[in-house]
This record gives C-alpha cells, sequence and structure tokens, in this order.
C-alpha cells in the first residue's frame, strides 16, 4: 500500500509549518533552494513551520514546506508562500523564527535486532500537555528517522514523538518485511525504549500509525500499556480484502454495475487463493475464472493490489514463479483486524480518507460502526474527498487526480486527540463515536 500521495504548493493558511531533512527522489522536478535556512520548526506568532529536505534525482537538493493546516510547497519555486534570503525562513507576513526541539538518538534491540531511533522532544513552551507517542511506519522500505516529516509535525504542536528506522532500512539492522507481527514486536521494543528515554516528562503514551500501521500499531498496543491509539487513513480488513476492495472500487469509479462486480468477487477470491498459499494452490481455479469471464471487459482493466498483476503472468509464469515475483511472503495475507481490535480496550481514533484509491474504506467504516455499536471506546473521522494520505484533490474528466493538499484539520485532530482535548470541529471531518 502505499503512504503518500504527492503535493503541491498552494495559497498561504495561517497554520503551523514543519521542516525536516529527508532524502528520496520524489521530487526530481522540483528547483533547487536558492539560500540556505536550516531544517526545522520555526513559528511567526501562532503560526508554526518546519522545512524538510529531499534531493532530485540529479543530486540537487530542494527544500519543502509544511502547515499543520495542510498547505505545502517548495522553496524557491514560483508562487512559494515561503522564502529563504540569508538564512531567514519568512512570508509575505512576516519572518519566522526557529522553535527549539530537542533530539535524542538511541539503538534498542528488538530480539536479535539493533533498531536506530530518536526522540523529538518539543519545548515544554509548545503546549501545557506533552504526550509522547511512538510513530509506527507504513510500508515503505525507506527510512524514517530523519526522512518523515510526520513527527515534526506532531512536535510542532507539543507531542513528543518516537520515531525508528523500520528493520532492514536506514540505520536499523534486518531484512525489510511484511511481517506485521515481527513489525509489532518492534514497534512494541521502540515503546519500552521511547518511555525510558522520557522518564517522568509526558503526560500520556500512546501509537500512531499511518497505513500500514494500522495494522502494527493495534498489534502493538495489545502488548504495552497505552491511553490512546490513532490510526490515519488504515484498514479494518485482512490485505486479502484490501487487494479486492481496490478492484471494486476501480470498478465503480469505472462506472461498472454491481452485477459486473459480483462476478469480479468470484476473480478476486480466485487471485487471493493463489496468493495466500504462497503460489502453491489455486491455479486451476483462476483459469476456470479466466476463461469464464473472458470475455468481460473490465477482466483486463482491473489492477488491485495484486489481482492486475496474477491475470496478466500465464499459468506457467504463476507456477514457475511465487513471491519474489509476485508475493511478499511475510504477508499475513489473513489477518484477523476485527479480532486485534476486539481485544483492545483502549480508547481509538481511526482517520478515514474518503476517496482512498490505495485503501478504499467502505468496509472499514462498517466494521468500525460494528465495533462501535459493541461498545468500543472508537472514535472515527471522515474527511470527504481526500485520498490516501489525508491529501485533497481535483479529479479530470478521464479520472485522474492532480494532488493539492493535506486536508484541514487532519494535523490538529490527531494531536488533539493525543492530548486528550478534542474539541470538534476539525475542518470537514464528520465524526461519530467522540470520546467523552
Amino acid at each position: 500500500m502505499s503512504d503518500l500521495l504527492p503535493l503541491k504548493a498552494a495559497p498561504v493558511v495561517r497554520s503551523a509549518i514543519i521542516l525536516l531533512c529527508a532524502t528520496v527522489t520524489a521530487c526530481a522536478a522540483e528547483t533547487p533552494v536558492k539560500a540556505a535556512c536550516d531544517p526545522g520548526i520555526y513559528n511567526r506568532g501562532e503560526e508554526k513551520a518546519v522545512l524538510y529536505a529531499r534531493t532530485q534525482e540529479n543530486g540537487d537538493p530542494v527544500m519543502r514546506y509544511t502547515f499543520v493546516s495542510g498547505w505545502r510547497g517548495v522553496l524557491g519555486d514560483e508562487g512559494a508562500i515561503l522564502e529563504c534570503a540569508s538564512g531567514v525562513l519568512s512570508s509575505a507576513e512576516g519572518v519566522f523564527e526557529r522553535v527549539f526541539v530537542k533530539e535524542q538518538d538511541t539503538v534498542f534491540q528488538s530480539g536479535a535486532l539493533n533498531l536506530k531511533g530518536r526522540l523529538i522532544t518539543p519545548d515544554r513552551e509548545v503546549a501545557d500537555v506533552r504526550p509522547l507517542v511512538v510513530f509506527v511506519h507504513g510500508s515503505e522500505a525507506t527510512p524514517t528517522v530523519g526522512y518523515s516529516y510526520y513527527p515534526y509535525i506532531l512536535a510542532a504542536q507539543g507531542v513528543s514523538v518516537f520515531v525508528y528506522d523500520k528493520r532492514g532500512t536506514g540505520q536499523s539492522e534486518g531484512e525489510y518485511n511484511q511481517d506485521f507481527h515481527a513489525l509489532a514486536g518492534d514497534a512494541v521494543a521502540a515503546a519500552k525504549e521511547a518511555k525510558r528515554m522520557a522518564g517522568a516528562s509526558y503526560d500520556r503514551f500512546g501509537f500512531f500509525g499511518g497505513s500500514q500501521g494500522g495494522w502494527v500499531a493495534p498489534l502493538a498496543a495489545m502488548t504495552v500499556s497505552a491511553d490512546f491509539l490513532v490510526v490515519g487513513f488504515g484498514l479494518v480488513l485482512a490485505p486479502l480484502e484490501e487487494d479486492a476492495e481496490q478492484v471494486y472500487d476501480e470498478m465503480r469509479r469505472a462506472g461498472y454495475s454491481d452485477d459486473d462486480i459480483e462476478k469480479a468477487r468470484e476473480v478476486t477470491k480466485a487471485t487471493g487463493e493463489i496468493v495466500a498459499s504462497h503460489f502453491e494452490a489455486g491455479f486451476e481455479n483462476l483459469t476456470k475464472m479466466k476463461t469464464k469471464y473472458t470475455d468481460e471487459p473490465w477482466l483486463t482493466e482491473i489492477e488491485g493490489e495484486f489481482t492486475g498483476d496474477i491475470l496478466r503472468a500465464s499459468d506457467a509464469e504463476l507456477r514457475g514463479g511465487g513471491p519474489d515475483d509476485f508475493d511478499d511472503a511475510d504477508v499475513p495475507w489473513r489477518h484477523d483486524a476485527m479480532a486485534v481490535l476486539r481485544s483492545l480496550s483502549l480508547p481509538q481514533l481511526w482517520v478515514i480518507a474518503g476517496e482512498d484509491t490505495a485503501a478504499p474504506g467502505a468496509l472499514t467504516r462498517q466494521r468500525l460502526a460494528t465495533l462501535q455499536q459493541e461498545g468500543l471506546p472508537i472514535t472515527t473521522a471522515l474527511f470527504p474527498g481526500t485520498d490516501h494520505g489525508m491529501v485533497e484533490f481535483i479529479e479530470a474528466p478521464d479520472g485522474s487526480r492532480h494532488y493539492t493538499h493535506f486536508t484541514e484539520g487532519y494535523f490538529r485532530l490527531i494531536t488533539d486527540y493525543m492530548k486528550g482535548d478534542f474539541s470538534p470541529p476539525y475542518g470537514r471531518a464528520e465524526i461519530s463515536g467522540a470520546p467523552d
């Protein structure tokens, strides 16, 4: 599952901005920085801001900014809200001053592995209440320490954040994988290290999981005592169901009927059987489904998480292939997310993107509503008109999307919940089951 979609610069909005260092190639077309400004959290009066660096494919650095209101852009671009001159960060409305943030690096153990972590602690003046949260990564195979803007967005609003490199990435040992239980063990070890380092300097403790972290963080919360759990654009589905829901969502957006989708359910069941068996079974049934629906136009159009790849492969390729070609053998394809959530009694906030193409949320919303009816302390916040990562977009006639900004209210919502200070409204969020 991809964890964030690209954003462009947008008009100025009074709010917080965050700046940190990152090195990825996603910004290959961005304009180089015209003057040096140090990464970090800044403010101008009640506005807070941060810069983060990324590297283009040609090796030149660029500096991006993000407002807590959601708008972000690139220093040096035409129409950028912020500019840096002689090391001074400013907007048309004034100069931004750097905010003190304490950053402590550590190496901690998870089983036999040494993992790299960092505790980011905002100055006490940022907020009277300073919760501690462990940031649980998504499915990305890239480092997190110093590469993710999220921890600094939280720190800019008064939250202490412990972030760590996923096993097999950055400075952490081990092999990158998608084993939710192994990753949850790493999150548990991170929580113990975060609490040790923070000592008595925090008021509340919890986990934040984005995207794939929505599967991992609840598993960690089963072991570590926590005051809250926050999940952004995650799923209460098995990974097999995620693929199927993506297929059905694609078909709905393409204008196919409910009858067509019912037919496609047979296909996704067949492709799922092969993947869940790790390419040991299900080949005959898939061949049967491909023959049965060979004249259906949707059969060659659907993609999903893996179904499109499976359908395009020949029987020989599937039988002779396997995890290295189509599948990550470590994924718990039949993971029972509902059972995990039913085992938790701590307050939870689930934030859902209303038009999520990577993690369609209709079934997740239904299941969260069921858990609420069962009496679990779950709050949901649906942001309409947003895609994966809580980003808004403009949709072209051909269905393609131009992504603009993080939806307003999202960053305030998750930090207020962490602080125990839940005070709607939060932008256009549709909230159900608000905490007491």
